[in-house]
């Protein structure tokens, strides 16, 4: 742990590394404490909950990967952008620690639909639905929304497929899907 980190963001990484790998229910707030080496006041001062530190953890995330996205999207022709967009999930499988995505791992975990940490995994996944809408859209297919639907069921695939096979052939078999949907 670096010590330049201010309070909060020590808070933010130690919760990201510790939800994504057991799981955020598994994790208590002492833990979280101790492992970013601050106080329960501070913990309080920065979250005044356990909860309002996973929306937060996944707020970071989904900004994160919108800049990943973004970087995906800029300098290709809109068939490409689109594999490049859905490749970052065949990418993400080939990581250290892989445990599937972020946002189904934190809703399973919080099936209440009304709930805060709901709501942000629903603003992430929409948000990601309507960038695949709007790639569609500028490739010229007939059913754009359909497309995205489609394009969010193989990501998400891939995401948990690649936790529980063979990341390389998960990888291999999401590109091939996507530019065989899209014709490309």
């Amino acid at each position: 742990m670096t010590s330049a980190l201010s309070p909060r963001d020590r808070l933010l990484e130690t919760a990201s590394r510790l939800f994504y790998a057991e799981g955020i229910h598994t994790v208590p707030v002492d833990r979280l404490v101790t492992e970013a080496d601050v106080t329960r006041a501070t913990f309080y001062r920065h979250f005044p909950s356990k909860e309002d530190l996973v929306v937060a953890y996944l707020r970071a995330v989904d900004e994160e990967l919108r800049g990943l996205v973004k970087a995906a999207v800029d300098g290709g022709s809109v068939a490409d952008a689109a594999v490049a967009v859905l490749d970052l999930a065949g990418e993400a499988t080939r990581g250290a620690g892989f445990r599937g995505c972020h946002f189904i791992n934190a809703a399973a975990e919080y099936p209440d639909p009304r709930h805060p940490v709901r709501t942000a995994v629903d603003d992430h996944r929409r948000w990601f639905h309507d960038v695949l809408v709007e790639l569609a859209t500028h490739a010229g297919h007939p059913e754009p929304g359909y497309a995205a639907a489609v394009l969010v069921l193989l990501h998400d695939g891939a995401l948990q497929g690649g936790d529980l096979d063979n990341a390389a052939a998960v990888r291999a078999t999401l590109r091939r899907a996507v530019r065989d949907f899209l014709g490309s």
